[in-house]
């Protein structure tokens, strides 16, 4: 029994042993990595890629916008309607309806009856000839001749005003010749800030001193 139990403790302790020699061949084996070879390998770069054969994808080509086409070139001079007849044979109506608008109250902008300014006047007068003129009075003293000479000045004739009386300035006021009744008595129909739509002499005190010029418009 006693050598029973001895053979088996050898087959034992043998079976230990050869299992230990073998674990410890295989841990010489695999090398251990210290510190210094960590080190090492982190240092390391990585190998260049070498570039990929494919290309990336063509873009598609972004569709320009069209060009505009350049704008017509404008006009800067109006086209104004001209009276049918002579200037001489339209007079009588210029006046005429310029005189129906008398007593109408004055009003800045306005175009009618209801009120009116003095470039208005001089506008709708001739808009309802069916003339299409200036609706500006700065604008309405570059419009037609200008007349040379106050004597030379005829009804139908537009006066033009700045507002103060000997010095120059731009125009702020106009009106319509209605009537040349001699030398110092010009008639002109104009619409009054103060009293409305109403006729005056040229050669009052307030607006001969005012005067600048007169234009003929046809």
């Amino acid at each position: 029994m006693k050598k029973y139990i001895s053979q088996s403790l050898s087959c034992t302790i043998l079976i230990l042993l050869i299992t230990t020699l073998l674990s410890c061949e295989v841990f010489r084996t695999t090398p251990e990595r210290s510190t210094s070879s960590r080190t090492a390998s982190r240092g390391r770069t990585a190998p260049a890629r070498r570039p990929s054969d494919r290309r990336p994808p063509a873009r598609k080509p972004v569709a320009k916008a069209p060009a505009k086409k350049p704008a017509p070139a404008r006009n800067t001079s109006p086209t104004y309607a001209r009276p049918g007849d002579a200037n001489t044979e339209n007079i009588p109506q210029v006046v005429q309806i310029a005189r129906t608008y008398t007593g109408t109250p004055y009003r800045s902008g306005g175009n009618d009856k209801e009120g009116i300014d003095c470039s208005g006047l001089i506008c709708q007068v001739y808009s309802e000839m069916g003339v299409k003129v200036p609706r500006i009075s700065w604008q309405q003293s570059e419009f037609g001749q200008e007349v040379g000479s106050v004597e030379e000045i005829k009804a139908g004739d537009w006066l033009f005003f700045v507002p103060e009386a000997g010095k120059e300035g731009y125009v702020s006021h106009a009106g319509i010749v209605t009537d040349v009744r001699g030398r110092d008595e010009i008639i002109f129909i104009h619409a009054s800030t103060s009293r409305g739509v109403r006729e005056d002499n040229l050669f009052s005190t307030y607006f001969k001193g005012r005067f600048v010029k007169a234009m003929r418009p046809f």
